[in-house]
């Protein structure tokens, strides 16, 4: 049984963001479908604040909707952060896959697991409301996680793995809206943190790793959850649709879905997502060509959904290298305008805005054996399909002029199971391996982690540190010249920015 661990301190939650901790406690009292629940306290419902500090709230997944997750303030420094203590503790009573981005509004804290929305008071930890819908997912594709919220005008709005969408009030968890977003019959799910914008509200489908299911990213209206726009990042027709062969029973078009947040820049009017890889994971020789748009940052206009640019950064794909991590937009101190890209195949991707072309590329884990081919007897690679960047990406301090990025040091055994002896059984998921079922492999016993100081005009590594566990947690930098990350052992970790001492 896993060892109890809790996320103490508020400022510790935040810098911990999506680190996939488990909790043990005993079960509460169910809660009806799509209810809330509210717990006394003297800052419950009318009387709850809702307008925002741009400076101290962290209104969304990366804190800015260009998705830099760098803190401006600098009260806690490399001096005194060795005096920080735990200052509450909030349980959420549920054993799960704690991958929550938290959401910071005028002092309320918003949290959420697969089923479950928590708002707490974000000095004191206390209880403020609760809200549970109890999904019903297809029984073979449930992720069983959700990575956040986005906030806008007093509403929370976020996925749920049945395939629809939702929005809360802010101040009390009551249910405004749940519509339906995908197809749960097919296995689509919805684990990414929404983004919220211009009065839209922007969320992709994951599931791509599923029979036949295709990402598309799509905005709702924030007011009354109708469509606005859908966008399909495996198209049918014109030239990217040239990039695929025609699909079959046996090997339909699919997989570009997305698993985590997106950036905005709200000057163009764009929204930028990662996808990820082409399905069948493993067995390319029945996708040739570049199966656009997989593996690929996207920019698509943000008010109508057309495409205006993307970057295919790995083409032909058969190691479950998604790009899983949600884009930075940065301006560098020199000026320069990037895209930053953290991708499952263990590199930190930089991509000029004006030119689109890739500027560097820098190893974050080990990779090894990366070029082998696939057989039916095995290859071992790395990463593995668990490991380098997953659903957090880089943080930026433009004091520091760089790149923050954690990784996953894991490798991965596959062994390929061609299509034709997987004909009649169109229904599983299959990967294109006889050993892998999505999304676990036979993974090596050693699994270790990374955090990489990336300097962000030339790509060189400026430091690095290796952790005993896996980094999945988020980063962020903060105008202190720190920092902070978390590990699986339930540890808080500062960081002197410049140096890399702990």
């Amino acid at each position: 049984m896993p060892r109890v661990r809790r996320l103490a301190a508020v400022f510790l939650l935040l810098s911990l963001g999506c680190s996939q901790l488990k909790f043990l406690k005993p079960p509460s009292v169910p809660v009806p479908r799509g209810s809330s629940s509210l717990e006394a306290g003297p800052a419950i419902g009318a009387g709850l604040s809702t307008s925002v500090d741009t400076m101290a709230d962290w209104v969304t997944y990366n804190r800015t909707l260009e998705g830099n997750r760098g803190s401006p303030l600098a009260e806690i420094d490399t001096g005194n952060v060795a005096l920080l203590r735990p200052a509450c503790t909030f349980d959420l009573g549920e054993r799960v896959s704690f991958q929550t981005g938290p959401v910071v509004v005028a002092g309320t804290m918003y949290l959420t697991t697969a089923e479950h929305t928590y708002a707490i008071d974000a000095a004191t930890c206390a209880l403020r409301w609760k809200h549970t819908y109890a999904y019903r997912p297809h029984p073979d594709f449930d992720l069983k996680v959700n990575r956040g919220v986005a906030y806008a005008d007093g509403r929370l709005f976020r996925g749920a793995n049945d395939g629809r969408l939702y929005a809360l009030d802010a101040r009390t968890g009551e249910e405004i809206w749940n519509v339906v977003a995908g197809d749960v019959s097919r296995g689509e799910t919805f684990p990414a943190a929404t983004v919220a914008w211009g009065g839209l509200v922007f969320i992709s489908n994951a599931g791509g790793d599923n029979f036949g299911v295709t990402g598309r990213m799509m905005a709702f209206d924030a007011n009354t959850g109708g469509r606005v726009w859908s966008f399909d990042l495996v198209p049918e027709t014109g030239k990217a649709g040239r990039t695929w062969p025609p699909g079959t029973e046996i090997v339909p078009r699919g997989g570009g879905a997305t698993w985590t947040t997106y950036a905005l820049d709200t000057l163009a009017g764009s929204v930028f997502l990662a996808t990820g890889n082409a399905a069948p994971d493993f067995l390319d020789e029945v996708r040739p060509g570049a199966n656009l748009y997989t593996y690929s940052v996207v920019e698509l206009d943000a008010r109508l959904g057309t495409l205006k640019r993307w970057q295919q950064l790995l083409q032909g794909d058969d190691h479950d290298w998604d790009l899983a991590a949600a884009p930075s937009l940065v301006r560098t101190a020199g000026g320069r305008r990037l895209i930053a890209q953290g991708g499952k195949d263990g590199r930190l991707y930089a991509i000029d805005r004006r030119s689109g072309t890739v500027l560097w590329r820098t190893p974050v884990t080990t990779i090894e054996n990366a070029g082998a081919s696939l057989t039916e007897e095995g290859t071992r690679f790395c990463p593995g399909v668990n490991g380098g960047v997953e659903w957090n990406g880089p943080a930026y301090s433009r004091d520091l002029d760089a790149f923050f990025v954690n990784a996953i040091d894991w490798c991965t055994t596959v062994k390929l199971a061609p299509a034709p002896k997987l004909q009649g059984k169109k229904a599983l998921p299959w990967t294109g391996s006889s050993q892998l079922r999505h999304p676990f492999g036979v993974q090596d016993s050693a699994s270790a982690g990374w955090l990489t100081a990336v300097d962000a005009e030339s790509g060189a590594v400026r430091w690095r540190y290796r952790s005993p566990t896996p980094l999945i947690a988020g980063v962020t930098s903060t105008a202190g010249g720190l920092v902070f990350t978390g590990d699986l052992r339930g540890e808080v970790l500062a960081f002197d920015g410049r140096t890399g001492a702990v």
